[in-house]
């Protein structure tokens, strides 16, 4: 399985991330929701992760056959788990700093759109014997910040780690960071719009997202 794939399997806690607001959270993400409060980080990760994995393999040909229904399902998932306008700003980075919150969400948005449209489908080729193992939960910073070191245990290759930042916003623990391999989800976007966010403004820089002139890659 390639890097891009493992990406993938993260799901609603990798760099796909960011998805979209506003629309109904699944009915299976709901319940996450209401499980969130009283789980701890370690918890969440192992049973989300563990629960994506497994409705896709059941209902993978019904998304196959319905690529709305996959879609719905993954931003039910991304908005019941992940900071979006947090993760956003940490993206921005100093672009971001003093910008309204409208603007924020405008960026979250378009990213959330394009990374979806352009890597959603490959969310059904995931492996189907793809396992999670949580190894450790490390508090950060008086304990305001939780680090949850994971691996992705495939068969016939070397497990594959994938750590989660993680905060709390709302009520519940949520996913803000994700590092793959050692990589960093708002790393690698902060280098990849910091030349765009030089030369225009976040809601320009959000339009061109959504007319495709340019596009978020996980690479």
């Amino acid at each position: 399985m390639t890097s891009r794939m493992i990406r993938l399997a993260a799901l609603p806690l990798s760099v796909l991330l960011l998805a979209t607001a506003g629309l109904p959270i699944a009915p299976a993400a709901a319940q996450a929701q209401a499980a969130n409060q009283a789980a701890s980080p370690s918890q969440l990760v192992l049973d989300n992760s563990t629960r994506i994995l497994n409705t896709l393999e059941s209902r993978r040909a019904e998304f196959t056959a319905d690529r709305g229904k996959l879609q719905a399902f993954m931003v039910g998932e991304f908005n019941s788990m992940f900071d979006r306008d947090y993760a956003a700003r940490l993206v921005l980075g100093t672009h971001g700093r003093g910008a309204a919150d409208a603007d924020v969400k405008l960026f979250a948005d378009a990213l959330a759109d394009s990374l979806m449209s352009r890597y959603g489908s490959s969310l059904l080729d995931l492996n189907a014997r793809l396992q999670v193992r949580v190894k450790s939960e490390t508090p950060i910073r008086g304990g305001a910040i939780v680090k949850v070191a994971s691996e992705y245990l495939r068969q016939g290759g070397e497990p594959v780690p994938v750590d989660y930042l993680m905060r709390q916003s709302g009520g519940q623990w949520k996913v803000f960071d994700v590092m793959v391999e050692g990589v960093s989800f708002v790393q690698t976007f902060r280098n990849q719009f910091d030349a765009p966010l030089r030369q225009k403004s976040i809601p320009q820089v959000a339009a061109d997202l959504r007319a495709g002139t340019i596009q978020a890659s996980t690479n």
